[in-house]
């Protein structure tokens, strides 16, 4: 098999990581539209990286996902962002969340603390920010890849080039 990276391979520059911790759990079980749909908010967090500084703005909302059937959790998380400057940015991720393994799955389901090798974590982000410094979050694609804390995530942002 041929390793040459295609032409248009993109790059990737690190930008900035969002610690968030996690309250309130609800569960509709079973969802008509899967095994089951959570819905957890987005309690407080920071934001800290070389491109945004700041915090998540707490009770701004949360996640709502969607646990399939065969394991893979759907998210869409929304929640509200405040730059060192004051700016409010909204974030909007969605990704995929699944584990290795049935009994890391299970791990999981009980918030008790995995190995990053142990499952499959990444959002794609979308940015609402107001014109001026952070206007750049509008114009670019992102890739998230989120370590799951008990009752927390991390997700590092990188800008595609």
């Amino acid at each position: 098999m041929d390793s040459t990276p295609h032409s248009f391979q993109p790059e990737l520059e690190y930008a900035f990581t969002i610690s968030i911790e996690l309250a309130g759990l609800h569960w509709i079980r079973p969802s008509a539209r899967g095994d089951a749909r959570a819905a957890i908010y987005a309690a407080n967090g920071t934001v800290e990286g070389p491109r945004l500084n700041g915090e998540v703005i707490p009770m701004s909302g949360g996640d709502f996902p969607l646990q399939r059937p065969n394991g893979v959790i759907d998210f869409d998380a929304r929640y509200l962002l405040k730059a060192d400057d004051g700016a409010v940015i909204y974030l909007q991720n969605r990704g995929y969340r699944w584990a290795r393994t049935p009994e890391i799955a299970a791990k999981m389901a009980r918030n008790e603390d995995v190995s990053t090798d142990d499952y499959y974590m990444r959002v794609t982000p979308q940015f609402d920010a107001p014109e001026g410094p952070h206007e750049w979050l509008t114009k670019h694609v992102f890739v998230g890849v989120a370590e799951k804390i008990p009752n927390a995530n991390r997700i590092h942002y990188f800008v595609v080039l």
